[in-house]
């Protein structure tokens, strides 16, 4: 089968770097070329119609077609005590990554007013119960992202005369982001193994309904309880090892570890010691995107001692949204498990278009995502209330890519 790497270098990224990279930025005027499509750009288009379509025919393929996965596979876990860790391969290409099993529970979110660097946003403490699901045992990669943003699973899959069937058709079907028009990696790092960074929300969510019609599973982004959930993994501390910060380099890479040849940047993923759930990089390496808006006041709405079910402040405006689990490059306090971290339109203010680009944030070099899968797949209904699904936000013109 023909490498990624190799596809890669076909697929060009024209252009220099973006001024303020953590290398060597330079203003780029210039467009990345792809894999050898046809493509356009149209204004106003509104892909949330396609997206459910392709979503839906998706899962009902699973459904009626139940042979797609073997009877064995650990993925197939139809209760909470089947759970266990799988790996999700993507069909015609040699990516695949973890998903390990969270348990449900309930936990008490936010950090405790004496706890060292804390917001006043982190409280006040109060206690949330959530339902069973898997996460990714490590952040979004370039090789996974890719497949996606710039169509590389159909150029794999031309390439090679793979056969297209009804899951990649489906696939096939969700929109995908303009044409980068520099590197977006900035020169950090991309086969192997580094985090996908610089997208916005709505591409990230966008990433999880492609992975869900191409693997016929329901992934999404975590929502923000679900994230420090996972995190803590049944801890109470600052961090999930204790609430000493000078350990904090065996588990995460953060502004005081994260130089290499002199110059700060992101690492593999997975490199770090894991949280006692299994999950790498929940602290530093790159911040996570979550479900939710950011509100600074949203957990006083719950009374502290009444668990509250699966919160979620929806979002329908661009800005605030959340990001979770502190960066290479800040401190260790904003790695916490409670510490939040709200977008502003300051993360693409170098976007030289107008209106600026709904899928990258091109000044946020720190900001990526991880995928969950809720044991129980929500009904249409849900993802459409609870804004899961990919939904443009307001105020927002989609330039969207077709071919």
């Amino acid at each position: 089968m023909l490498s990624i790497s190799s596809i890669m270098n076909s697929a060009s990224h024209a252009g220099g770097i973006l001024q303020n990279s953590p290398s060597q930025r330079q203003t780029n005027e210039g467009r990345c070329s792809s894999v050898g499509v046809r493509r356009s750009s149209i204004d106003n288009f509104n892909p949330s119609r396609c997206v459910k379509h392709a979503i839906v025919f998706s899962v009902s393929l699973l459904a009626t077609f139940g042979i797609l996965f073997g009877q064995d596979d650990p993925g197939d876990a139809k209760t909470e005590a089947d759970m266990k860790e799988y790996t999700q391969t993507i069909r015609n290409t040699e990516v695949n990554f973890k998903m390990v099993p969270i348990p449900g529970g309930e936990f008490l979110m936010g950090s405790p007013e004496g706890e060292e660097g804390r917001n006043e946003d982190e409280g006040p403490q109060h206690k949330v119960k959530l339902e069973p699901f898997w996460m990714g045992s490590t952040e979004v990669t370039w090789d996974e992202f890719e497949l996606w943003s710039i169509r590389l699973e159909r150029a794999l899959r031309d390439f090679g005369g793979a056969e297209t069937g009804p899951l990649e058709k489906a696939a096939d079907a969700i929109t995908k982001p303009t044409n980068p028009y520099t590197d977006m990696s900035f020169e950090m790092g991309k086969d192997g193994g580094y985090p996908a960074i610089c997208m916005t929300q709505h591409a990230a969510k966008t990433y999880c309904e492609w992975l869900s019609a191409k693997t016929g599973r329901y992934y999404r982004l975590p929502t923000e309880a679900e994230w420090e959930y996972a995190c803590r993994a049944g801890t109470t501390t600052a961090y999930h090892f204790g609430d000493d910060s000078s350990q904090l380099g065996e588990y995460a890479w953060y502004e005081e570890n994260s130089a290499e040849k002199g110059s700060a940047k992101y690492h593999k993923v997975g490199k770090k010691k894991p949280n006692q759930w299994g999950l790498y990089d929940m602290h530093g390496n790159v911040a996570e995107w979550v479900q939710d808006k950011y509100e600074p006041d949203f957990y006083g709405k719950f009374k502290p001692n009444e668990a509250v079910k699966f919160p979620l402040c929806l979002a329908d405006d661009e800005y605030p949204r959340v990001a979770r689990g502190g960066a290479w490059d800040r401190g260790a306090l904003h790695a916490r498990s409670a510490a939040r971290l709200a977008s502003d339109p300051e993360w693409k203010q170098q976007d030289p278009q107008n209106p600026k680009s709904a899928w990258y944030m091109t000044d946020a070099l720190w900001v990526g995502f991880r995928v969950v899968r809720p044991l129980r797949t929500p009904s249409e209904e849900e993802r459409k209330n609870l804004r899961l699904d990919a939904v443009v936000p307001k105020g927002v013109k989609p330039r969207i890519t077709i071919e």
